[in-house]
């Protein structure tokens, strides 16, 4: 059974290294979250360290920047690793081809811009219109406040057609941007699928990420490691698919499900909620603290 736990130090000791979620744990996609901050710099102090593992689908320094602004400090973390870093590998390795039809915003530029050093002499990756595409990338919808996978069904069936195979950056169905939650690439890709195309995944709960992260953390196969998030289907299906323990931060995505008290989930709420789910993370909190 699930334990719900009040706050990350009661169980802190038993890990050496946490895969920490941002939007919906850290952040709300405005602003940091103080206590959850305080969380991680008091799990490093401890001598543990800190990857910030996100589905964001730019390159790692674009994250690192937007942290910044933000004014989460340096020493919450460690290192940062993003589905945009696993998913623009592939890329650039050609798996949906050279000519590209690209779904997503202008701040997802640097998916294409910043070419990681081992493919500095690969072939070109090429935007193109969808007409003239050998694949799609999606980082996420052209308009993000607006738009719902729906509007793109006719765009979807001519690719499909085509056999156009989709990588998806970022396979988040949805996010909370303050009080507004907006599609996300997963969506995109989900409903692409529904349609009869094919599509190819690197973030969580994806082997590739997770790869990405024990690589450059120099973690043991047998590491103590503790994946801490609020998506039921990334986070924490991607935890027990690694066969490492979760902390599921029920006050995130799925906060309406467990009672009026965001802080505290209600034990039965989330028992049967987590059944339903077929999940069953070692550990539950209400807000990362």
């Amino acid at each position: 059974m699930t334990q719900i736990i009040g706050a990350l130090s009661e169980i802190a000791d038993g890990y050496e290294a946490l895969y920490c979620d941002l939007w919906g744990c850290l952040h709300n996609g405005r602003q940091p979250w103080p206590e959850a901050v305080s969380a991680l710099q008091s799990f490093r102090k401890g001598g543990g360290r800190v990857c910030l593992m996100t589905n964001a689908p730019r390159p790692n320094r674009y994250v690192i920047e937007q942290l910044d602004r933000m004014g989460v400090p340096r020493d919450a973390w460690d290192l940062v690793v993003s589905s945009g870093d696993a998913a623009q590998e592939a890329m650039f390795a050609g798996a949906v081809g050279r000519k590209v039809w690209h779904i997503g915003l202008e701040k997802d530029e640097g998916f294409f811009t910043d070419i990681p050093p081992e493919f500095a002499d690969a072939p070109p990756i090429t935007r193109v219109p969808l007409e003239e595409a050998e694949g799609i990338v999606a980082s996420g919808p052209f308009d993000e406040q607006t738009e719902t996978p729906e509007d793109y069904r006719a765009r979807f069936l001519l690719a499909r057609e085509r056999g156009l195979p989709m990588l998806c950056a970022n396979p988040d169905i949805v996010v909370d941007l303050g009080e507004t939650r907006i599609y996300c690439a997963g969506a995109l890709a989900e409903f692409y699928e529904s349609l009869g195309g094919k599509a190819f995944y690197f973030g969580k709960p994806h082997p590739p990420i997770y790869d990405r992260a024990r690589r450059l953390m120099d973690l043991a196969e047998d590491a103590r490691i503790l994946a801490v998030g609020d998506g039921i289907a990334t986070d924490i299906k991607g935890a027990a698919q690694e066969g490492i323990d979760a902390l599921f931060v029920t006050g995130g995505l799925a906060a309406d499900a467990f009672g009026p008290d965001v802080e505290n989930p209600e034990p039965v709420a989330l028992a049967e909620w987590l059944s339903i789910q077929e999940q069953a993370p070692r550990y539950a909190i209400g807000r990362l603290r």
